[in-house]
């Protein structure tokens, strides 16, 4: 799924703004988890269903010690992601 897929699901449902984000477990259900935070990032599929996340070089950079951080293939791409509050 893409930002504009997302935003396009989203604006669909005509919700209220103050409707809270609950994120799945896994594809079956075992549990849910509210959002807490969206974060943009680099990410690599390592499959179609998994892959790893990165920093963008920009937050690299940012970074206190930006050498203890591993440096986004360049095969990576920009991506945001969901933090559940467990």
């Amino acid at each position: 799924m893409t930002l504009a897929e997302l935003r396009a699901q989203l604006a669909a449902l005509n919700l209220p703004d103050d409707t809270i984000v609950i994120l799945a477990k896994d594809s079956e259900g075992n549990g849910f988890s509210p959002a807490v935070e969206a974060d943009p990032g680099m990410y690599l599929a390592d499959t179609t269903w998994s892959g790893e996340r990165y920093l963008t070089e920009e937050q690299r950079l940012a970074e206190t010690n930006p050498d203890e951080w591993t440096e986004a293939p360049d095969d990576a791409v920009r991506a945001v992601f969901l933090w559940p509050t467990n």
